[in-house]
């Protein structure tokens, strides 16, 4: 559990100096190149249209794990949106939260019988 908490650890830090340095050089406007390349119908549109069917996937568990609340609805929505930064942080806190317990982690405490 310490391996899978540190690589989410570096991974959310590796991602925040990334995309700081990215912003910086290129700005906010992520979103017309996004779409733009999927619209070109390239292979980096391909990979954004890939990567944007993981973000829902990765929102629609969220949603799901918090029995589609209104709370697990808005992380959903943060989820999609917030890409590998939110899921790297909320990871290492449920994963905090559940001792450790995977299947805590994976299906939330109501499922897991953890509740």
């Amino acid at each position: 559990m310490l391996g899978f908490r540190a690589l989410l650890v570096t991974m959310f830090g590796v991602l925040l100096v990334y995309t700081a340095v990215t912003i910086a050089n290129h700005g906010w406007n992520l979103l017309s190149i996004f779409f733009g390349d999927m619209a070109a119908m390239t292979w980096p549109g391909q990979f954004n249209l890939d990567f944007m069917f993981m973000l829902m996937l990765s929102g629609l568990w969220v949603a799901w794990r918090h029995r589609f609340s209104g709370a697990g609805l808005a992380l959903a929505v943060v989820a999609v949106f917030g890409g590998a930064s939110f899921l790297s942080i909320y990871l290492l806190v449920v994963s905090l939260q559940a001792n450790g317990d995977m299947r805590e982690v994976l299906l939330g405490a109501s499922r897991s019988g953890a509740a």
